[in-house]
């Protein structure tokens, strides 16, 4: 048994933040899904106590259909002609969405309050959970003001690309940090804690593939892969020649701020962001492999070893999902599932780096 802070630490704590870590995850993949079906404002109230409950009848059904066509201009825009029964599809995953974090609270206050009570928790888990309290409250909150920045809005007929990248930014955030504490419970003792030379370099890619994530979440929310969807070139010409970068980011006139703001109106902040994103993504097809080549002449660790070789395959299913994503972003029918599956993708290489991390760090709770 693992010794925490000279107490003994039960080993059902470790699995009740593993069922955390999971539902936290798959709760990111079902945001996902909510905003690729175009669901994310088919619920135009934020009710914390009446809104577990969904429409029970269809007079109820066509209340919310009635807020919903009044209070978006999304629907007047592209969804005019929708049908009750597709408003019911859309408000599922939102809904969704929102049941599966009540019941995230749910799953962590009743074990968390048995464990305080039978003095389980020491005072630095105790910490590493309230920060992870405040980051779920955060993420909520502010998915509020995401929602909100799509409702009755004049300029975008989905929600801010910006404000929902700090959405999902917060969440990415909150389950890194549950992950952390979660090593911290199951691993308190590592073996190359002393190797400051590699924990740099481990820390330097994290921050690389944070800001992939990043520009991940704005790629989404301006759906900038329907501006350039090819690869590895960026555009065709009328001669049939690859043009590597969007033709629009070489017109120097296109190069300002309220271009970026204003990304809705023009094709430049999106040809951008996907520039970003495709290039960052060759950074780390090379850092990490070079990082890779590095771990592995560390030789008897086999956690390290495990890590590593995760790592690299994450990478490689990751960028082969990227490529695919892009070049079918004018499918419908496979591009919601692809987009998802590299969402999911990018968030598994962030927790596989913070595992490899967390073996050039000082250990956990002891």
């Amino acid at each position: 048994m693992n010794i925490v802070d000279k107490q003994e630490i039960p080993r059902i704590i470790g699995t009740w933040l593993i069922v955390g870590i999971v539902m936290v995850f798959l709760q990111v993949v079902i945001g996902g899904i909510t905003r690729l079906t175009d669901s994310g404002l088919s619920i135009t109230e934020w009710n914390v106590i009446k809104g577990v409950l969904p429409p029970l009848n269809e007079a109820q059904w066509q209340i919310a259909f009635k807020k919903y066509q009044d209070n978006t201009i999304q629907f007047k825009a592209i969804h005019a002609d929708m049908t009750l029964s597709e408003f019911k599809y859309i408000f599922f995953w939102e809904y969704f969405h929102r049941l599966w974090a009540r019941s995230m609270g749910f799953v962590f206050i009743i074990p968390f309050l048995i464990f305080w009570r039978k003095k389980w928790l020491t005072d630095s888990l105790m910490r590493d959970l309230g920060i992870v309290v405040s980051l779920a409250g955060l993420a909520a909150i502010f998915g509020w003001i995401m929602v909100m920045s799509g409702l009755n809005s004049e300029q975008h007929v989905w929600v801010n690309a910006y404000k929902l990248t700090i959405h999902l930014s917060i969440a990415i955030t909150l389950l890194s940090v549950l992950w952390w504490t979660t090593l911290k419970v199951l691993q308190p003792v590592t073996e190359y804690g002393h190797n400051k030379r590699l924990r740099r370099f481990a820390w330097r890619i994290t921050v690389v593939i944070c800001l992939q994530l990043l520009l991940g979440g704005l790629m989404s929310g301006m759906k900038a892969g329907l501006v350039a969807p090819h690869f590895p070139h960026m555009a065709v010409g009328d001669n049939g020649n690859w043009i590597w970068i969007s033709e629009v980011l070489m017109e120097k006139q296109q190069w300002s701020w309220d271009n970026m703001l204003k990304y809705h109106t023009n094709s430049f902040a999106p040809a951008l962001i996907q520039l970003l994103h495709r290039g960052t993504a060759y950074l780390l097809c090379v850092l990490i492999p070079i990082f890779f080549l590095v771990v592995i002449r560390l030789r008897g660790n086999r956690i390290l070893t495990i890590s590593n070789y995760t790592l690299l395959t994450v990478l490689f299913i990751q960028v082969t999902l990227g490529v695919f994503t892009v070049i079918n972003s004018l499918n419908p029918s496979i591009f919601p599932i692809l987009a998802v599956l590299h969402q999911a993708g990018g968030i598994l290489l962030l927790m596989a780096m913070l595992f490899v991390n967390y073996q050039f760090g000082k250990g956990g709770y002891k």
